[in-house]
């Protein structure tokens, strides 16, 4: 007599927005192989008979991806390609009840923190003990770490607070032990990351404790760099520079949204900070860490954006020489309060803002770029491209920031290891050089 046997459910993750979600996404599948589930991140392969989107809903594009992406797999689903499809992540927590009407095909909606009911739906169970563990799907040798969830801020522009709630930050215990089974895995660097780094520590221990985490996670052995993103400026914890200066394992790097430098466009997004008290704090970083790489995130086309109001954040730029910088334009997303006002600045002319401030930052990263001909810096290696070996300094994220490409043929670099390279040419947002 033959017996039926049922083949086991093979999941695909899909991860889309930013490196927040792909730390919720590696905690999915860690818990899903936990369950002796096979699961796979993004897998091009057609294997998988379950796929789950975690999705981003911050700003319209964000979301249309998002859309694209879930009608995609419910038209795989429709014809048979697939079995199951679930939906997490920021747009599901925040357009549940629409997605649910629009797109049926999908078999069950998540919010950010439904983790549980996601593993229910798949008959597998949410493993406490693996909680500190975690399966990344990044190269191995860095990790992101999220030091908190949620947002208690109100920017004017900002739907994250709908999507992720109120700040929560995890205890330095626990985030050392996650830091210790990263390390442990061959994990080199850890990218701290938050909706907002600064209020770190305020809920639990009544007092912004950023200094302290960083110390105790300096002490984790086999982590070398530690690199801060997303600082609020607003009432940001000077202690935090002090730190930096002292531990040689804090990068010399932050990433500090700052969004915007007329007072009057400032205000209107209600960042709770002058365009003097940012360059104040801005000066008091690179004097208090010489050398620090400053990373910042601008926004253009807010209601009422004038050109007078642009101009002033362009010159901010120019005066300021950050060694890093990325644009967003501005998104009307429902139930913020920017929502109320008319979004009055034409799309061409958001691009256009957008572009004119990357051009003023174009020019100054080379010239930046250009100073360190000569100098030999310490870099790390992420992948071989191509003809190169390509990893990136101190002064630079994965992803977004900048590469140093070291020609293949003529140099051996390890991937995950830390090299001295001697810079010998520069691009606007590259650096060449060799290995010595």
């Amino acid at each position: 007599m033959k017996t039926k046997t049922l083949k086991k459910d093979k999941v695909n993750v899909i991860t889309l927005g930013c490196s927040k979600n792909l730390v919720d996404s590696e905690n999915i599948i860690t818990q899903l192989r936990g369950n002796d589930y096979e699961v796979t991140h993004e897998s091009e392969n057609d294997d998988a008979n379950v796929i789950i989107v975690n999705t981003c809903g911050f700003i319209d594009l964000a979301k249309e991806e998002s859309v694209n992406t879930i009608l995609q797999y419910a038209e795989v689903k429709k014809k048979g390609g697939i079995d199951k499809l679930y939906v997490t992540g920021c747009l599901s927590e925040r357009y549940k009840n629409d997605l649910e009407k629009e797109i049926p095909e999908v078999d069950a909606y998540f919010g950010t923190l439904e983790l549980p009911g996601l593993l229910a739906k798949l008959n597998a169970d949410y493993k406490h003990e693996l909680i500190g563990e975690r399966i990344i799907t990044t190269p191995q040798h860095y990790a992101y770490l999220k030091i908190s969830e949620g947002c208690n801020r109100t920017c004017s522009f900002c739907a994250i607070p709908l999507m992720r709630g109120k700040h929560v930050s995890q205890p330095i215990e626990v985030l050392v032990k996650q830091a210790k089974n990263l390390a442990k895995h061959g994990v080199k660097e850890l990218m701290l990351i938050a909706q907002e780094l600064t209020y770190y520590g305020l809920d639990i221990y009544k007092k912004r404790e950023l200094p302290k985490l960083l110390r105790a996670l300096s002490a984790v052995e086999g982590i070398e760099w530690i690199r801060l993103h997303y600082a609020y400026p607003s009432k940001f914890p000077e202690e935090i520079f002090d730190v930096m200066a002292e531990l040689p394992k804090v990068c010399n790097y932050l990433d500090i949204p700052l969004q915007h430098a007329s007072d009057t466009v400032l205000e209107r997004m209600r960042r709770q900070i002058t365009r003097k008290e940012t360059t104040d704090l801005i000066n008091l970083a690179r004097k208090k860490v010489p050398g620090i790489a400053i990373r910042t995130t601008l926004l253009v086309g807010h209601p009422g954006e004038t050109e007078a109001e642009f101009q002033e954040m362009a010159d901010f730029v120019k005066e300021m020489e950050f060694e890093r910088v990325g644009v967003f334009q501005y998104s009307h997303e429902e139930n913020t309060i920017a929502h109320d006002y008319e979004d009055d600045v034409p799309a061409e002319l958001k691009a256009d803002r957008a572009n004119r401030i990357m051009e003023i930052q174009q020019s100054i990263s080379f010239e930046k770029n250009d100073e360190k001909v000569g100098q030999t810096l310490r870099v790390l290696f992420d992948r071989k491209e191509g003809e190169f070996f390509v990893g990136r300094t101190e002064s630079d994220s994965p992803e977004v920031d900048n590469e140093v490409l070291v020609p293949a043929a003529e140099n051996f670099a390890r991937i995950g290891d830390f090299a001295m390279v001697e810079i010998t040419e520069a691009s606007d947002y590259d650096l060449y050089g060799k290995i010595v």
